[in-house]
């Protein structure tokens, strides 16, 4: 039941300050009425000894003290889910943009959900071939994980989240995922770079897109990946789906919260964002994995942005303290037009050995993925030698190691936006290139791997 007050005490920027409020809650919906009779919603940030702030979804122009009327709902917010999501497409706040006609359900869950419980976790050990070889064969994704992207301003993180939003699938189950696509604080143009390239394709008859502009309520970049969150912890533990939840960019979502901690008038912390930014993540990137008895599982696909491309800011610090790795894309290898411009050495996936060896990948995968990390890290420092000696100064053997690194980028690296690599072809392509290293320095495959399969590459 609504309970309706006419007592706003001030207005300060996008929050709205409500006198004699005894019992407003955190986080409760709000319906503001202004003096001309629009209609406004709203959110209740803190609420204190009968003062509540509440922050509005929009501009408060037209506000005033004495006339506007606000009234408290009681509830939470919440969004109406239904498989029949799959193929829509909504904006930040769960309301349909695609022209469709309007969901219609029962169920509502509240978009802030909980943290799967640890005691309740399955231990991820499901392959997920992305089709790209620098992630398959050296930074694996596994079912149930939360792997992020750390990028900067003008890489083609997009484009690589839609590709592997587009490609990825469960080894030897035949389930494809469902892809759950949450973008915050994005321009027109990247909106409709993602719904033409999921329509496309076919990708969007069994993706769900959340898509918030640049130029919506900074409150509503708040909402838009826990909204997704919802979708995907429904689809996954109530329909037993296995799905893909992307969110693009983490770093705007960041920039809003410390643009609304600021209105809140809070103490900063690091560059200014809020003490509490390590909490909100974390109850945003634990809503991931698999759970105990439920065939369904959420993997998340974090994007980020480092601002000024420093990965010890806070955003991708904290980012990488709760998450299991990072993949790393680097400007260099886009400015040598390498696409996928992945960086495999700062590169990381925490739970790779668990996806990968006998009847999930390959009995050679450890082996030659250790290998290829060490002969490209290897070459990597030459470059920096030949610098200041010059090539002539080296080795015939450190020529090889030199040679490599340049190649490895042009082959294994490199491939198509529209390329989907076998997991079988991205390890056969890495004995290929590990053919040039000379055979005594081939210590981190098992001899029987390289008869197996590696012999047939060598002169």
């Amino acid at each position: 039941m609504l309970k309706e007050y006419q007592t706003v005490r001030e207005v300060f920027g996008p929050i709205v300050y409500v006198e004699e409020v005894p019992d407003a809650a955190y986080n409760e919906t709000v319906e503001i009425v202004l003096p001309s009779g629009e209609k406004r919603k709203g959110q209740v940030l803190e609420s204190s000894r009968g003062l509540a702030a509440v922050q509005v979804f929009g501009s408060t122009t037209g506000f005033d003290t004495k006339t506007t009327k606000v009234r408290f709902s009681g509830e939470t917010l919440r969004l109406s889910v239904s498989d029949e999501m799959l193929g829509r497409v909504f904006d930040g706040a769960g309301e349909p943009i695609d022209k469709g006609a309007p969901l219609v359900s029962k169920e509502k869950l509240d978009i802030n959900g909980f943290s799967i419980n640890p005691y309740a976790r399955a231990e991820p050990h499901d392959f997920i071939q992305t089709g790209i070889s620098t992630i398959d064969a050296l930074n694996t994704l596994v079912r149930g994980q939360k792997l992020p992207i750390f990028s900067t301003a003008g890489l083609p993180h997009n484009e690589l989240a839609v590709q592997i939003a587009r490609q990825a699938t469960v080894r030897g189950s035949g389930e494809e995922f469902v892809v759950v696509f949450a973008a915050m604080g994005i321009t027109y143009a990247e909106a409709s770079f993602f719904m033409k390239d999921f329509e496309k394709t076919g990708a969007l008859e069994r993706a769900v897109l959340f898509l918030n502009l640049a130029n919506d309520p900074s409150i509503e970049r708040l909402i838009t990946p826990r909204m997704a969150l919802t979708t995907a912890e429904y689809l996954a533990f109530e329909k037993d789906m296995q799905v893909l939840v992307v969110l693009t960019d983490m770093t705007n979502y960041c920039d809003a919260l410390r643009e609304i901690a600021a209105a809140r008038q809070e103490v900063p912390g690091r560059r200014g964002y809020p003490g509490y930014l390590y909490t909100d993540l974390a109850s945003l990137y634990e809503r991931a994995g698999t759970i105990k008895g439920k065939k369904g599982t959420v993997t998340q696909l974090p994007i980020l942005t480092m601002p000024e491309e420093d990965i010890t800011h806070p955003i991708p610090d904290l980012t990488g303290y709760i998450t299991e790795g990072q993949i790393v894309l680097s400007r260099e290898l886009h400015r040598k037009n390498i696409y996928p411009n992945a960086d495999v050495l700062p590169s990381l996936s925490r739970l790779m050995n668990l996806g990968i060896g006998p009847k999930r990948t390959r009995e050679d995968h450890a082996g030659v993925s250790s290998q290829l990390y060490a002969s490209y890290a290897q070459g990597r420092d030459l470059r920096q030698l030949v610098a200041v000696v010059g090539e002539e100064a080296l080795s015939e053997k450190d020529k090889k190691f030199l040679a490599f690194a340049n190649t490895f980028e042009q082959k294994f690296v490199q491939q198509g936006k529209y390329e989907n690599r076998a997991i079988e072809e991205s390890l056969d392509l890495g004995w290929e290139l590990l053919a040039s290293i000379p055979e005594d320095e081939m210590k981190r495959v098992k001899p029987e791997h390289l008869e197996k399969y590696g012999r047939k590459y060598r002169p």
